[in-house]
């Protein structure tokens, strides 16, 4: 369990790189990337940074490659806006819960699907 440290450095974390990202980075591969979540370690060394894109999984490789090449100067950046004795290394994964989320709608919306197709069947249970 995070301890309040880890989640208040945590959040700064996020909205420093969600603004970096969004406003400074110049590689285009990073347009339409959102920082979801950053996750960072007791110490505060490794901070664990989960992305998606507008695009999608289509965009996640081109997405990663990006930020491979622009964690020197995130970090460089985070390093600046942020009072830490020592800034978190940055790692970054794709995050999945967005696609999660819409294989479960998916899969409540046949549920609703089938409930309405068969509603005879519902009122033979019934007597």
């Amino acid at each position: 369990m995070p301890t309040q440290r880890q989640r208040r450095v945590a959040d700064q974390v996020r909205e420093i790189l969600a603004e970096l990202i969004q406003f400074e980075a110049e590689d285009p591969r990073l347009d339409g990337v959102t920082v979801m979540d950053v996750i960072i370690d007791r110490e505060l060394m490794v901070a664990t940074v989960y992305v998606n894109a507008l695009e999608g999984e289509e965009a996640q490789q081109d997405v990663m490659a990006g930020l491979k090449k622009a964690a020197g100067f995130l970090r460089r950046e985070l390093g600046k806006r942020v009072r830490l004795q020592h800034v978190p290394e940055l790692r970054f994964e794709w995050d999945e819960s967005l696609e999660a989320a819409a294989k479960i709608d998916a899969l409540i919306a046949t549920l609703h699907e089938t409930e309405t197709s068969h509603p005879a069947e519902d009122a033979d249970e019934s007597d």
